[in-house]
């Protein structure tokens, strides 16, 4: 008998979830525990493992459309049976018609954020009908703007040597490409693109540009992450009263640290060292001094956490979401480290769990990472303090010796930023916070493991 396959509930408090993408076309074999599609609630997003080896027969519901806990969302039948093609062909349909208007945002959700951070646009594998390979493509090793360009342009994109994870193709190999071989490329007329060719005859050709991720004047829809993130940032906004201070920290010792333990660091436990458990321990260090920083207003009355679950924005290709390191303050260092990194790891994967992204009394943010000299955070709710960290820069600072002899010199420099409801927080505790944690930065002397 075949398998249904449910819409699982993500948390007692989650009624439904919208599929996001599927994984597998119907007759695509699957493993048990294999992910099988992609799900966003108001929690957290997520791959979908599937209930039994077979063939996946049936897509009852497309992608886009949100539906109930423990509604049966497709079939799985058992190794050998026939997928139903009567059932599977008007899914198919729904889905091509489906995907277009998901492609276009994901397309401009990869190109911001590679313009932004600099690095190769992220490889998506659609399950779309609409987006299959053409010509022999391998839809692994390329992104759908990555093959949209390459049809406009007649690239064989076998041709292409990719740079990407596992020799994915990136925006910035096809485009190299094009560029270091235009006779090779030149467009090939498609049906949808033939009228206007046949309309430009009178006008001098051009060489093609490069297909943008979105045209002007497009309209797409918003994602189910990203309607959760607009909603909260507004709630926010107008819950507390939002006030930032900024300090310059001077950082070189951590730097200097870092430097020399790295190595060791990760071949001893296996995990990288990176900047991020330094900032986190260092607050930790200043919310025991300081419990208002790390405390909620609920009503009237203010509630004192007894542990400090530190949330960790983490940004991803299609949205932000904030694990949290719960009960950080009963971790060591390399206790931060590893907790970061996981919860870093499975937020990309799409493996985070409700609890997960439950509970935070404080949050840290790090646009630095993309190069900002700082920011001022939004606070996440109900918090009544975030910490920004911004991009460590080398600078000129003026240093004074112990007999008070002042030198100039170069050092490596971070600026902090606490944003704070002064609802709860006057500025004169939010300055002595950060004073601690300027000064827990640059004394540090735990032994980082």
């Amino acid at each position: 008998m075949p398998t249904d396959i449910i819409m699982p509930q993500m948390g007692e408090s989650i009624v439904e979830g919208t599929i996001t993408k599927w994984l597998k076309k119907p007759g695509d074999k699957v493993q048990r525990d294999e992910p099988l599609f992609e799900i966003s609630t108001d929690k957290v997003d997520a791959e979908i493992p599937a209930p039994a080896s077979g063939v996946l027969q049936d897509i009852k519901v497309s992608e886009g459309t949100t539906v109930g806990v423990n509604t049966i969302v497709g079939t799985i039948s058992a190794d050998g049976e026939a997928a139903a093609p009567a059932k599977s062909a008007p899914v198919a349909s729904a889905q091509s018609k489906a995907a277009p208007e998901k492609s276009v945002p994901e397309a401009i959700a990869q190109k911001v954020s590679a313009e932004k951070a600099g690095t190769p646009v992220p490889t998506t594998s659609p399950a779309s009908s609409s987006e299959s390979p053409e010509d022999g493509e391998d839809e692994t090793r390329s992104s759908p703007l990555v093959r949209k360009i390459a049809r406009e342009h007649g690239v064989n994109l076998s041709q292409v040597s990719g740079t990407g994870l596992g020799g994915r193709i990136t925006k910035q190999d096809i485009l190299a490409f094009i560029e270091r071989a235009p006779s090779a490329v030149a467009a090939a007329p498609t049906p949808a693109s033939a009228p206007s060719q046949q309309a430009q005859t009178s006008t001098p050709s051009r060489p093609s540009a490069p297909a943008p991720a979105a045209y002007p004047g497009d309209l797409v829809p918003l994602t189910n992450m990203r309607k959760i993130i607009a909603q909260r940032m507004i709630e926010s906004r107008r819950t507390s009263a939002h006030v930032h201070c900024m300090y310059e920290v001077d950082f070189t010792r951590i730097v200097n640290l870092r430097a020399r333990h790295k190595n060791g660091f990760e071949q001893r436990h296996g995990v990288r060292l990176t900047f991020m458990p330094f900032f986190v321990r260092a607050a930790i260090i200043a919310l025991q001094q300081w419990p208002i920083i790390n405390a909620s207003l609920e009503g009237d009355n203010i509630r004192y956490h007894r542990q400090i679950n530190v949330g960790i924005a983490v940004a991803l290709d299609w949205g932000l979401i904030v694990p949290v390191l719960k009960n950080a303050g009963d971790l060591n260092f390399l206790g931060l480290q590893r907790g970061i990194t996981d919860l870093g790891e499975r937020a990309r994967s799409k493996k985070l769990k409700p609890e997960d992204v439950e509970g935070s009394t404080f949050t840290v943010t790090n646009p630095g990472q993309f190069g900002a000299v700082f920011g001022l955070p939004i606070i996440n709710q109900p918090n009544s303090a975030i910490m920004g960290v911004g991009g460590i820069t080398k600078q000129p600072l003026v240093i004074t010796d112990k007999d008070g002899n002042d030198s100039i010199a170069i050092r490596s420099v971070v600026h902090l930023t606490l944003g704070y409801d002064h609802r709860l927080i006057d500025g004169a505790v939010a300055d002595q916070f950060m004073a601690q944690v300027k000064k827990n930065l640059e004394t540090f002397s735990e032994e980082v493991g």
